[in-house]
C-alpha cells in the first residue's frame, strides 16, 4: 500500500524513496519482524490455554523430546501475522505475483492449520487425509501456477529454465501448471517434514527466503538481468519485498522457537513457507534453483521417502528414524549439533545455487 506513495514523488520528492523496492524490502522486514515481536507472547499464551497438552510427542522419537511435552504448537500463525501484514503494507497491491504467491501462503496455511488442530484435540500425530491435504494442496497449487503463466509471457511463461545455461529452454505449454503444482506441493511437504527440532526448519527457510529475494529482485529488473545474462521477469522483483517480510517474521518467531522452544512452528507455518518458496521459484522461473537452495528440504523429504517405499517393500528400515536429522539423533548427535550442522549445510547449498546466477 506505502508503494503507492511514490506516485506522488514528482509533487512530494521526499516520497520517492517509496519507489525502491530495496526500501520497502528492509520496511517489511523490520515491520514483520516487529509485528511477531509485540504480539508473539499474547498468541503463545492464548495457544497454551486452549491446546493444553500442547503437541503430541512422538513415543517412538529421541528420549530427550519427552522434555517438551507440553509445548504449544501453530506458531505458524504469529509468522503469518507478520508476513501478510507486512507484505500488504509494503508490497505493490497491483503486482500479480504477490497476490499469487499470498493465495498459497494462506490456504496452505489454513490447511495446516486445520491438521495441527486434528492432531492437538485428538493428542495424535495423524491429521486429516493425507489423500485430501494433497489433493487441497494441488488444487490451491494449480490456481496459483495458471495465474504466474497468465501474468507472463508465453511461450516463456510455460517454459522450464535451467541453471547455468542461459538459452536453455524447455517448453511445456500446458504441462508446465502441474509441473509448477509439483514444485509449489513438494516444497511446502519438503519443509513440513524439515520442522521437527527447535529452529531446524526456521532457519533455513529465511536462508532461501534471502536467497530467492535477491533472485526475484535481479529477475525483476532489466539491466540487472542482462548484465548477469539470466531471464528477465517483469514484476518479480516486487516478490522480494514479500521475502524480506518472511525473513523478518522468521527472526520474530526465531526469538520464541529457540531452544527451548516455547512454541513450535507446526504444520500451520511450515506447509505455508514451503509453498511460498515453492510458488516464488515458479513465478521467478528458478525452479531447479530451488532444489538446490533448498537441498536441505529435498534430503529431508527423500528420507521420509526412501524409508517408508524401503520398508513397504522388504519390511526394513534404512534409516534409524525418519526424517533424516532424527537418525543423526538416534545415532548419539545432540539437538543443538543437528540443528547448527544443517544451517551450515543450508548456509552452503544456498551459495552453490546462488553461483548460478553467474556461471552462465
Amino acid at each position: 500500500m506505502l508503494a503507492l506513495l511514490g506516485q506522488l514523488g514528482d509533487a512530494f520528492p521526499v516520497l520517492n524513496v517509496f519507489r525502491y523496492i530495496t526500501f520497502r524490502t528492509g520496511g517489511a522486514l523490520v515491520t514483520s519482524a516487529a509485528i511477531v515481536f509485540m504480539f508473539g507472547p499474547a498468541i503463545i499464551a492464548a495457544l497454551r490455554i486452549k491446546q493444553g497438552k500442547g503437541q503430541p510427542i512422538r513415543a517412538d522419537g529421541p528420549t530427550t523430546h519427552f522434555a517438551k511435552a507440553g509445548t504449544p504448537t501453530m506458531g505458524g500463525l504469529m509468522i503469518l501475522a507478520g508476513i501478510i501484514g507486512s507484505t500488504l503494507l509494503w508490497a505493490d497491491p497491483r503486482n500479480v505475483y504477490v497476490w499469487a504467491v499470498l493465495f498459497v501462503t494462506v490456504t496452505f496455511g489454513m490447511i495446516g492449520f486445520y491438521d495441527d488442530y486434528m492432531k492437538v484435540t485428538k493428542q495424535s500425530h495423524k491429521g486429516y487425509s493425507a489423500k485430501a491435504r494433497l489433493l487441497l494442496e494441488f488444487l490451491v497449487a494449480f490456481v496459483a501456477v495458471y495465474v504466474i503463466v497468465q501474468a507472463g509471457q508465453d511461450p516463456f511463461s510455460s517454459s522450464l529454465t535451467f541453471p547455468f545455461f542461459k538459452d536453455l529452454l524447455l517448453y511445456l505449454g500446458i504441462f508446465f501448471i502441474p509441473f509448477g503444482a509439483f514444485v509449489i506441493v513438494g516444497a511446502g511437504n519438503a519443509v513440513n517434514f524439515t520442522d521437527g527440532l527447535d529452529g531446524l526448519a526456521i532457519v533455513p527457510v529465511m536462508i532461501a527466503a534471502a536467497s530467492f529475494g535477491a533472485i526475484a529482485y535481479l529477475s525483476g529488473n532489466a539491466i540487472f538481468a542482462n548484465y548477469l545474462q539470466i531471464h528477465f521477469v517483469p514484476g518479480t522483483g516486487e516478490l522480494a519485498i514479500l521475502l524480506g517480510a518472511v525473513i523478518g517474521a522468521g527472526l520474530g518467531f526465531l526469538w520464541f522457537n529457540a531452544p527451548p522452544a516455547a512454541i513450535f512452528m507446526g504444520d500451520t507455518g511450515s506447509l505455508a513457507l514451503g509453498g511460498l518458496l515453492g510458488s516464488v521459484a515458479v513465478a521467478t522461473k528458478h525452479e531447479i534453483v530451488l532444489a538446490i537452495i533448498g537441498g536441505l528440504f529435498v534430503a529431508e523429504a527423500l528420507s521420509v521417502i526412501i524409508q517408508v517405499g524401503y520398508f513397504k517393500m522388504t519390511g526394513k528400515r534404512v534409516f534409524l528414524m525418519a526424517p533424516i536429522h532424527h537418525h543423526f539423533e538416534k545415532k548419539g548427535w545432540t539437538e543443538s549439533q543437528v540443528v547448527i550442522r544443517f544451517w551450515i549445510m543450508a548456509v552452503m547449498l544456498a551459495l552453490i545455487g546462488l553461483s548460478t546466477l553467474k556461471l552462465r
